[in-house]
């Protein structure tokens, strides 16, 4: 007969057994004796002739040779109270601990631990911002290792790319710990009020809140309001606004036509430039995309020496008529979100007269201030404004790193596009990612899966972003066989030792062979629990970690008190007020 097992394990002979447990017995007899007889000979005071030899001593208490005096029995009777005790916090201490461990956690031996994750401990990565002279935090908190407890963070230099599936705590474990955690200017999207009622006033501590809400997702109201066009200085930024919103507003996947849409978008380029060196409004850009035979933005760009735009312009005004009307009604499509009255407030002023506060994204970056910009997707989304308004702010940032010392932001920027493929499709941004790390603007795109990014990116653009991350984090909730497999992959293999035994006519044979598996299967990472997380880090092996929620953090009680304060039920014990959508 044969047995086989994991690890080194085998059967035990019966006598070998027998042997084991006598042998035990015998050393908790003679140390139940010993320890409290020499003990009750010392507090008497006058040390008793008694054997040297544990065993000899042991054996003449039983014979009789050697008394046994009372205080011994008070010692022995406390040493057993104490040794039920100490063995019931560690039977209590070690259920707790199986009770905190998931079926997965048997994995975390075989991956990163140790040195393997010096760089990402507190103090590596503190090391690393003493080296770019950041002060106060040390990096974005990740999650905690298992085991260990040592909480990894990501550097002032490093760019991260998070893949949670829904409902698996991606906001309260790393969004809303990295906004807590920037030492300087913070920027965030969402689809959700979430993120912003539970930050908005523990950053209000240290900098001025700013909330784009154009699609009244956190019912704020537009107390300020940000000019589009300010972003416009020449025609190549006249280019750069016009893809955006382009690109921003087409659905995923959505069909292109190689003619008309890079000609809608040079002709909103135009527009968009014509209106930027006229002072006029935005929504004036939607007036003339209305009346394809009016000329004055050629006129406009003509006035301002930009001749060429000009006659790219006049181009398509004198085009034949269908041809005009196709480009015409491409670059249309491309800003129809200017027909949301709601949104056009926070983008154009409202008239002359208009008190309210201009946002200064070059202004912004050089505070220690917070900008969320919330949008949906679907049906009159915003999304376009918040693409915009997004690299508006990170140009800002780039371009103040530029002029400053080493060419990194003297405290870095934290960037978190939480659902970044819904509410930010930002097309070039895999290319940008690296170089944003080196400039100090620590960038964190949360995806809910890698279709999600394929969507927006492309197959290549979404494997660019991917590897171009110093960080990248699985929070479990995905199905997506293809991804898990590439996943698992790059978790890699362990050698299993098996062991059989084998017993006949000549007597008992063990055997050890070994064979290598993956680490963690597509399986296990499909149905990875909440609470856990895979972390793979340049230079690090993939590490399994235990989250980290804001609950656990140290601004848990400002967090808490933060979304009291604004929770929507309880300004509106009544429901939602008359005007607001929900």
């Amino acid at each position: 007969m044969s047995a086989t097992g994991r690890g080194e394990r085998a059967g035990l002979e019966p006598q070998t057994l027998l042997l084991a447990v006598g042998l035990a017995a015998a050393v908790t007899v003679t140390a139940a004796v010993n320890v409290p007889l020499r003990l009750a000979a010392a507090l008497a005071g006058a040390p008793a002739d008694l054997p040297a030899n544990p065993f000899e001593l042991t054996l003449a208490v039983l014979t009789g040779r050697v008394a046994w005096p009372a205080t011994a029995t008070w010692l022995l009777a406390a040493s057993a109270v104490l040794l039920a005790l100490t063995a019931g916090a560690a039977v209590t201490g070690t259920r707790r601990a199986r009770g905190s461990r998931t079926r997965v956690d048997r994995a975390a031996p075989r991956m990163g631990r140790g040195r393997d994750l010096a760089s990402l401990t507190a103090r590596g990565a503190a090391g690393t911002a003493a080296r770019l002279g950041v002060q106060g935090s040390p990096g974005l908190p990740v999650a905690v290792t298992i085991p260990g407890g040592q909480v990894l963070h990501s550097s002032w230099e490093d760019v991260s790319v998070d893949i949670w599936g829904p409902r698996t705590g991606k906001t309260t474990c790393r969004a809303i710990p990295a906004i807590l955690a920037a030492p300087g200017a913070v920027l965030a999207t969402s689809n959700k009020r979430d993120i912003v009622d539970a930050t908005r006033d523990p950053r209000a501590a240290g900098g001025e809140v700013w909330v784009f809400d154009p699609q009244g997702i956190a019912d704020e109201p537009p107390r300020w309001w940000w000019n589009p066009l300010s972003y416009v200085t020449d025609e190549v930024r006249a280019s750069v606004l016009a893809e955006l919103f382009a690109t921003a507003s087409r659905e995923p996947g959505a069909r292109t036509d190689a003619f008309f849409d890079p000609a809608g978008r040079e002709l909103l380029a135009g527009l968009l430039l014509a209106a930027a060196l006229d002072a006029r409004p935005l929504d004036q850009v939607y007036l003339w995309l209305t009346d394809p035979t009016d000329d004055e933005p050629a006129d406009v760009l003509r006035r301002h020496d930009f001749a060429l735009s000009a006659a790219a312009v006049a181009e398509v005004v004198n085009s034949p008529e269908k041809q005009r009307a196709g480009v015409y009604g491409t670059a249309k499509q491309s800003v129809a979100f200017l027909t949301n009255r709601q949104a056009l407030r926070w983008v154009v002023p409202d008239g002359p007269a208009d008190g309210r506060r201009q946002f200064d994204p070059h202004a912004f970056v050089r505070t220690r201030s917070t900008l969320y910009s919330l949008s949906r997707e679907g049906g009159g989304s915003a999304g376009p404004l918040v693409t915009a308004l997004t690299v508006a702010v990170t140009e800002a940032a780039e371009d103040l790193a530029k002029r400053s010392p080493g060419g990194r932001l003297p405290v870095p920027m934290v960037a978190v596009l939480d659902e970044a493929a819904n509410v930010c499709r930002w097309r070039d941004l895999p290319n940008l990612y690296s170089h944003y790390g080196s400039r100090g603007i620590c960038i964190m795109t949360i995806l809910q899966s890698w279709s999600q990014g394929v969507e927006v990116w492309g197959r290549e653009g979404m494997r660019k972003l991917w590897s171009a991350a110093n960080v990248r984090v699985y929070g479990g909730g995905v199905a997506e066989v293809e991804f898990l497999s590439e996943l698992s992959q790059l978790i890699g293999d362990t050698e299993v030792s098996a062991v059989s035994v084998s017993r006949g006519k000549g007597g008992r044979s063990v055997s050890r062979s070994t064979r290598r598996e993956r680490i963690l299967d597509v399986a296990d990472l499909g149905s990875l629990p909440r609470g856990r997380a895979v972390v793979i880090a340049s230079g690090a092996p993939p590490t399994l970690a235990r989250t980290l929620p804001w609950s656990e953090g140290p601004h848990a009680a400002a967090v808490a008190a933060s979304i009291s304060a604004h929770d929507p039920a309880a300004r509106h014990p009544g429901g939602a007020p008359d005007g607001v959508r929900r």
